[in-house]
């Protein structure tokens, strides 16, 4: 219980540290940004709130301008099962890329920032 009250208050300090300090995000023009979206479609990151692994992931989608779609996985959220049967275990975050038929679950916020980076981390040059 005791356990549970510090995670809590924890999580709720470094969600209102994330909101105050959020990064400005990338710039693109409207048809490059059209073209980052229509591939983030097949893309879904499964996440706890206040996880602070799932924050640092959060916050690169920020960054990099990236509006994939968000699964919560609380003990409520049928997405729980969902992440365990499709990737084999409950891990926050986990980005989950459909590609040519097949699903990729890419656990480790460190891996999925790195895949982002590389995909999408190209500014727009004016």
């Amino acid at each position: 219980m005791l356990l549970k009250l510090l995670r809590n208050g924890l999580g709720g300090i470094i969600i209102f540290v994330d909101w105050i300090t959020r990064p400005a995000k990338m710039e693109r023009t409207p048809e490059q940004q059209v073209m980052v979206e229509n591939e983030l479609k097949d893309m879904t990151l499964y996440q706890l709130y206040a996880c602070p692994f799932c924050i640092k992931t959060r916050r690169t989608l920020r960054r990099l301008n990236l509006p994939i779609e968000t699964r919560s996985v609380n003990q409520q959220s049928p997405y729980r099962a969902e992440l365990e049967s499709g990737g084999g275990r409950i891990q926050v975050p986990c980005l989950r890329i459909q590609q040519d038929g097949n699903d990729v679950w890419m656990y480790e916020s460190s891996d999925i920032i790195r895949y982002l980076e590389k995909r999408f981390g190209q500014a727009v040059t004016h």
